[in-house]
C-alpha cells in the first residue's frame, strides 16, 4: 500500500506525479487557495442531510433543542412510523373470523410443519372445525404434496405456537414482518438518500398501500418473501457503506486536508469478509425458502453488489474496476450468496429430512428407498435423492399450472391494479355483522388486495423517473430501486401462460415506494434551492401525499372486511375489473 503522499498514478519504478509540484502548490505560498473541489470521501460516505437551521428558527425551536431532535430523528422517526403501520396492522386482526383464501392451506400447514414437521392432508371440513373449536383438533397423519418451500410455513407457525390456531395467531407474524417491513424501509430510504425525512416518506408510503397492508393481515407467504427480500436489499445497502468507507479510510489526503483517489490502493484493496453481505445470503436463502421466486432475486441482488464495488473502486481511482472487482470482490460475494443461500434452503426441509422413511413420514420422503431405488446417484443419501424428485415435480407443477381462476390476471396489468384479488366477501343483511340497521338493503363486506391507487399510479411515473436518473445521471440509487422492482416484478413476464395473481407484486412494493419517496424529493427541489421553488415544491410534494393518504383512508373498509352499503362498495370499485 502507498503512503499518503502517493499519487493516484503511481507505477512500480517511476516516480509518482505528485513529486512534481502543482502550480497550485506552488502559488499556496503567495497566499493562494484553491477553489472548492468535491471531496472524494464524500463521493464515497456522501454525508446526510440535515434541516435548515431557519426551520427550526421558523418553528421557535432552540438551537440545543434541534440539534437533539436532529440527532434522534435518525430513529425517533422510523420508530414513528411504524408505530403508526403497526397500529393499523394489528387493528382488529382476527377480523374476518374466518379462513380467507390461501389461508385455508399455509394456516393448516404451518400448523402441521410445527408439530410434525411436514405437511399433511387435512378433511374438506377441517376449516370450520378449526373456527368452531377454537383449533383444538387433532392433525392428521397423511403426508399432503405441496408445492412451496417450508420457511413462510414455519414463520406463521411460530404465530400459531405463541397464540394458538386461530385467526389472530396464523395473520400475528404476517402482521408483525409487515410491520417491521416499514421499520426497515424508513432506514433503507434514509441511508440511500441521506435524508431522514425521504426515509420517513418511502415507510408512511408503505404504510398506507393497501396491498401491503391487506397482504400484513393474511397469513400468506408472499408478505414473508417481501420481508425477507426487503432485509437482504437493507444489508447489501449497509455494506455497500461500510466498503465505502474502508476505501476512503484507505485513501490518501493532501496537503489541504482533502481525501483523493489513488490507483493502487483502488486497484488491490481488500475489503475484507463484509459480514453485511453474508447476512444477505442467509435472508435470500430463507426467501427462497419462502417461494421459488427468491432465486430470480437472488441473481439480481449479486449482480447489483458487484456493480456497487466495481462504482466503488473506480471513484477511488482504480484504473481496472472490474478486473479488481473480478478478483478481489466476486469471489467473496458468490460465497457469501449462493452456498449460503443453498445451505439456508437445505436447512429449512430439516423436518422433512427427519421425518420417517417407512411411508409415515414427509410426501415422497421414502422415494429413492422404493420407486427410485437404484440408478447412478445411488451413492447420494436417500434424503438428498429423495429431496431432488420432490424439488424436481414441484417444478413441472409450477411450470405446467394454467388451471383458470377468477382472480387471475397478467403481469402486464399489475403496475396499473387491473385485476386485484377478492380474499373475504359476505353480503350481511341490515342489523348484523355491522351493517348499519338502516341500509335498507344488504351491505358488501369484502377484504379486496387492492393496492391504494393514486400511489400505485404515481409509481408509473416514478419509475419512469427512476429509469432516467439511472440511464442518464448514472443515479446509484435509481438503479438499486430499478433493480429492486426488476427482480421482483419481470420474472413473471416468463410465465403468463401460467395462473398467477396480482398480490404477488407485493414483493417489489418497497421499491415502488422508494421510487415515489425519490420523485417527491425531487418535486421538493434539491439543495440549494430557492425559497419559492422550495415552497411550491413542497405544496405540490404535500398535497400528493395527502391525496395518497386520503385514498387509503377511503379504501379502509374493503381492506379490512368492514360492512359498507352496497352502494358505497360500488362507488369503490372504480373499475369494473376490481368487481
Amino acid at each position: 500500500m502507498t503512503s499518503t503522499a502517493s499519487s493516484t498514478d503511481t507505477r512500480h519504478g517511476l516516480a509518482p506525479h505528485d513529486e512534481r509540484p502543482t502550480w497550485q502548490q506552488r502559488l499556496r505560498r503567495f497566499g493562494y487557495t484553491a477553489g472548492p473541489r468535491v471531496d472524494v470521501r464524500d463521493r464515497l460516505v456522501p454525508p446526510y442531510t440535515e434541516p435548515s437551521p431557519r426551520l427550526w428558527l421558523a418553528l421557535g425551536v432552540p438551537k440545543t433543542a434541534a440539534e437533539r431532535i436532529t440527532r434522534w430523528s435518525g430513529w425517533g422517526g422510523p420508530l414513528l412510523v411504524t408505530l403508526m403501520a403497526g397500529l393499523m396492522r394489528f387493528w382488529n386482526l382476527g377480523s374476518p373470523k374466518a379462513v380467507i383464501f390461501d389461508e385455508t392451506y399455509y394456516a393448516k400447514d404451518a400448523w402441521a410443519l410445527v408439530h410434525r414437521g411436514f405437511e399433511v392432508n387435512w378433511d374438506k371440513n377441517a376449516n370450520d372445525l378449526i373456527l368452531q373449536k377454537a383449533g383444538h383438533i387433532g392433525i392428521p397423519t397423511d403426508a399432503a404434496y405441496v408445492v412451496h418451500p417450508p420457511v413462510g410455513k414455519y414463520v406463521i407457525g411460530l404465530g400459531e405456537l405463541i397464540f394458538g390456531f386461530n385467526p389472530f395467531g396464523w395473520r400475528f407474524m404476517t402482521a408483525l414482518l409487515g410491520t417491521l417491513s416499514v421499520l426497515l424501509l424508513c432506514r433503507i430510504g434514509r441511508r440511500m438518500f441521506r435524508s431522514t425525512f425521504l426515509g420517513c416518506l418511502a415507510g408512511a408510503l408503505m404504510a398506507v398501500d393497501g396491498l401491503h397492508f391487506v397482504m400484513s393481515r393474511t397469513s400468506l407467504l408472499d408478505g414473508v418473501l417481501m420481508f425477507f427480500v426487503l432485509a437482504a436489499f437493507g444489508c447489501l445497502v449497509i455494506d455497500r457503506d461500510k466498503s465505502r468507507e474502508r476505501l476512503a479510510a484507505a485513501l490518501p489526503t493532501d496537503p489541504d486536508g482533502r481525501v483523493r483517489p489513488d490507483a493502487y490502493i483502488g486497484d488491490t484493496l481488500q475489503l475484507g469478509w463484509r459480514p453485511w453481505r453474508w447476512a444477505a445470503g442467509l435472508l435470500l436463502g430463507l426467501a427462497i425458502g419462502t417461494k421459488w421466486n427468491g432465486l430470480y432475486i437472488l441473481a439480481a441482488f449479486c449482480v447489483m453488489a458487484l456493480l456497487w464495488d466495481v462504482g466503488a473502486r473506480k471513484v477511488a481511482g482504480a484504473r481496472r474496476p472490474y478486473t479488481a472487482v473480478l478478483k478481489h470482490d466476486t469471489g467473496i460475494t458468490f460465497v457469501a450468496t449462493v452456498p449460503v443461500a443453498i445451505a439456508v434452503y437445505l436447512t429449512s426441509w430439516i423436518g422433512w429430512i427427519l421425518s420417517p422413511t417407512d411411508g409415515t413420514g414427509g410426501y415422497f420422503r421414502n422415494w429413492a428407498a422404493t420407486d427410485g431405488k437404484g440408478g447412478s446417484w445411488a451413492f447420494l443419501p436417500d434424503w438428498v435423492r429423495s429431496l431432488w424428485h420432490y424439488e424436481h415435480e414441484v417444478y413441472k407443477f409450477h411450470v405446467g399450472l394454467s388451471s383458470p381462476h377468477t382472480y387471475q390476471s397478467n403481469p402486464w396489468s399489475w403496475i396499473v391494479l387491473g385485476r386485484p384479488v377478492s380474499y373475504f366477501y359476505e353480503s350481511p343483511s341490515p342489523g348484523s355483522d355491522g351493517c348499519p340497521a338502516d341500509a335498507g338493503q344488504k351491505c358488501a363486506r369484502e377484504v379486496l388486495a387492492l393496492g391504494t391507487p393514486l400511489l400505485w399510479w404515481t409509481a408509473c411515473v416514478a419509475i419512469l423517473y427512476v429509469l432516467w436518473r439511472w440511464f442518464f445521471r448514472r443515479d446509484w440509487r435509481a438503479g438499486a430501486i430499478a433493480c429492486g422492482i426488476a427482480a421482483g416484478y419481470l420474472p413473471w413476464f416468463l410465465y403468463q401462460e401460467r395462473t398467477i395473481f396480482l398480490f404477488y407484486a407485493v414483493v417489489f412494493v418497497p421499491f415502488l415506494c422508494l421510487a415515489v419517496a425519490m420523485l417527491i424529493g425531487a418535486i421538493i427541489g434539491p439543495p440549494g434551492s430557492t425559497d419559492t421553488r422550495r415552497v411550491i415544491g413542497a405544496a405540490g410534494a404535500g398535497v400528493l401525499v395527502l391525496l395518497i393518504s386520503w385514498n387509503f383512508i377511503y379504501f379502509w373498509p374493503l381492506y379490512t372486511g368492514t360492512a359498507i352499503p352496497i352502494d358505497d362498495w360500488r362507488s369503490r370499485m372504480w373499475l369494473d375489473t376490481w368487481v
